[in-house]
């Protein structure tokens, strides 16, 4: 296949109102479909691709070896675009392709022949999706826990704590990644993949090029400190919140339900539905995602060439 009328590069924040369009092409409902992650990811990752007018392909290191997700481009080319996602993976990578993350549209357009292709569900990466007014209220008794912290968090710093919209500004790096760094070190989270490492490097990367991309902060301050931080974006065809990042003091009881609430109500109050993201397979992570009632999990398939 020739590959010349494609346009080759790497993953940069100037090309975010180029590569924004590819995105709402189709609507996947996931995480991955969401510009701002791909951009908090692209070191890890290692992150490329390949773009013409119609479609774009990912190219991803994965555990050392390449692979890709679902291109991007309009549900009736997707048989197209995987196609030569595959032909590139085979003649120019000299490899035979492995797709990740796909969602449950794509694998039921896809309609693949299990005889060339292994394709698995990956409940690590499936996302938790929730409905935004009981988020904004947890009001209910699947709520009943979540409202007492948050009740006993605003008597018990009465006075003392507000919630601040963090406008995308360079001026808010350096207080942010100390919040962070100090949250990773108290947190100590064991993961062999080191993804806790460079998801704060990924927020590092993109309080950096504020200026080019599009996303909501905010934050929880407790006698005038940073105690809570959350970052998101808002899918305005869904009416769907994606928090790509939800950090707190876990020695303040309440405060991460709060910074939960508070992130929604103020930044996405036209919001519906709520995508926190996957657990990554962490059992601590599975538990409190869960605590929150999710309506339903969005399913992420692995497709392997044979």
């Amino acid at each position: 296949m020739n590959f010349d009328t494609f346009v080759s590069k790497e993953l940069c924040p100037e090309d975010y109102q180029i590569l924004l369009p590819y995105f709402k092409m189709r609507y996947s409902h996931t995480c991955e479909n969401i510009l701002v992650s791909n951009f908090m990811w692209k070191d890890y990752y290692n992150t490329r691709y390949i773009r013409d007018a119609h479609g774009l392909i990912w190219i991803m290191d994965v555990d050392g070896q390449p692979g890709t997700m679902v291109p991007l481009c309009a549900p009736e080319d997707l048989k197209h675009y995987f196609e030569v996602a595959q032909a590139y993976f085979n003649e120019c990578l000299g490899t035979k392709m492995i797709l990740y993350l796909a969602d449950k549209e794509a694998v039921d357009l896809l309609q693949l022949d299990t005889t060339r292709y292994d394709v698995k569900a990956d409940r690590r990466y499936f996302d938790y999706v929730y409905d935004a007014r009981k988020l904004m209220s947890f009001i209910g008794k699947a709520y009943h826990k979540k409202k007492n912290h948050v009740n006993a968090f605003m008597k018990n710093y009465d006075g003392r704590y507000e919630y601040r919209s963090l406008e995308r500004d360079s001026k808010y790096h350096d207080e942010i990644m100390t919040f962070l760094k100090k949250w990773e070190t108290e947190r100590n989270i064991e993961d062999a993949y080191h993804r806790i490492d460079y998801e704060l490097n990924g927020i590092d990367y993109l309080l950096t090029n504020c200026r080019y991309l599009d996303y909501k902060m905010g934050g929880i301050y407790i006698d005038g400190k940073l105690e809570a931080f959350s970052l998101g974006v808002y899918g305005k065809a869904e009416r769907m919140a994606v928090i790509h990042v939800e950090k707190a003091n876990p020695e303040i009881r309440g405060l991460y339900p709060f910074i939960c609430q508070q992130f929604l109500l103020h930044e996405f109050p036209d919001a519906l539905l709520v995508n926190r993201e996957d657990d990554i397979g962490l059992e601590g992570l599975r538990k409190s995602k869960l605590s929150y009632n999710p309506i339903y999990l969005e399913e992420k398939y692995e497709i392997r060439q044979k």
